[in-house]
């Protein structure tokens, strides 16, 4: 890390004054390499998230220095997390791409956790959804309700069960279905290609993900889509995902499965939880003790990228129709994303020792 940049009283006082112009103009990345972390392998959804980022952030920094992404997978996201944390007064050269999986362990208070969101510095933050899919033999019988999947047993990659994948397994238990989970793959790629391979026979993307790969397996008639998480209107209601419109929600789901409740605890737990990890998933931070002129120069490339008259069009067909937020959007964001009402957080805890015996208090 290079040393933190300074402002004169003067300056500071000139910045007061005329806003953040000038910070941004102080600024300059020219000829500098950015390193763009994100804590997960090269495959999966967090990785085309920050690849289809990374070439528009270099055209928008000052000086158009090169982005690079680069993986740090392992302990389900955690260790990339805590090496994070220790980064200390970034210079503008450095960035971390968190997720979901990122955010849950945080969460549910994983012992694995030494890393504290409250000291980073979010500049950048936006949603996503999800699409569940089972192979072709139970998509034959798949008719909107999971009625008829429940005298099979299905397999699937799983990434940890504190990690982002709680929200489907949560789901798929809650429609009475028998699925087995092999536990500790290092992304929702690598489950993917368990899929592919026909060692898993049930799977679940993030949007990106499924746009870029496992819409193919569809085409190809290797899979059939089950359902999406769905998407939250302004009264908090689940509402169909806009990426995916012709694609049932797992509330719709639920409601055609016998058992399935869409009310009581087990339902606001998951849907507390979908909340906490779709809406506001990916997010984007500098390191703690990063100067205001450096968060102020990424908000400002940010709030560029978000205004070009072409970023709805090419972030649709990568990423999905989701907002991006930025600046005090991606704080707020970031309130949604690290915190959830207790008694969710109790009923997961609880659950999860019954499942997948894991241990958090």
């Amino acid at each position: 890390m290079k040393p933190k940049m300074k402002l004169s009283g003067f300056i500071a006082a000139g910045i007061l004054a005329i806003g953040s112009t000038f910070s941004v103009q102080a600024a300059d990345l020219s000829g500098k390499t950015v390193e763009w972390i994100i804590p997960f392998s090269e495959t999966g959804g967090s990785a085309k998230w920050a690849n289809f980022f990374a070439p528009l952030l270099s055209e928008a920094l000052p000086g158009n220095p090169s982005v690079v992404v680069k993986f740090m997978p392992g302990a389900g996201s955690t260790k990339g997390a805590n090496w994070f944390q220790e980064q200390k007064d970034g210079d503008g050269t450095l960035i971390f791409g968190s997720s979901g999986s990122t955010q849950f362990p945080y969460l549910l208070g994983d012992p694995r956790v030494r890393y504290e969101y409250k000291d980073w510095n979010p500049v950048m933050a936006s949603g996503t959804g999800g699409v569940a899919y089972l192979n072709a033999e139970a998509g034959a019988k798949y008719d909107g309700s999971a009625n008829n999947l429940k005298d099979m047993t299905f397999i699937y990659g799983n990434q940890g069960a504190t990690r982002l994948d709680l929200v489907p397994a949560l789901a798929w238990k809650m429609l009475g279905m028998n699925v087995e989970h092999v536990m500790g793959i290092k992304g929702r790629g690598d489950g993917r290609k368990m899929f592919e391979s026909g060692e898993a026979t049930i799977d679940y993307q993030t949007s990106s993900g499924y746009l870029k790969g496992s819409a193919e397996l569809v085409e190809a008639g290797k899979a059939v889509p089950m359902m999406t998480w769905g998407s939250i209107d302004d009264a908090g209601n689940i509402v169909r995902d806009p990426t995916f419109p012709d694609m049932p929600t797992f509330k719709e789901v639920c409601e055609k499965t016998d058992g399935c409740e869409t009310t009581g605890e087990q339902w606001e737990a998951w849907k507390a939880f979908f909340v906490a990890g779709f809406p506001s998933q990916k997010l984007a931070f500098l390191p703690a003790g990063t100067d205001k002129e450096i968060i102020d120069m990424y908000v400002t490339a940010f709030e560029t990228i978000k205004s070009r008259d072409d970023f709805a069009e090419i972030s649709a067909g990568r990423l999905g129709k989701y907002p991006m937020y930025v600046g005090k959007g991606a704080q707020t964001a970031l309130g949604s994303a690290t915190s959830v009402p207790s008694s969710a957080k109790d009923f997961v805890v609880g659950w999860l020792k019954d499942e997948f015996g894991v241990e958090l208090k």
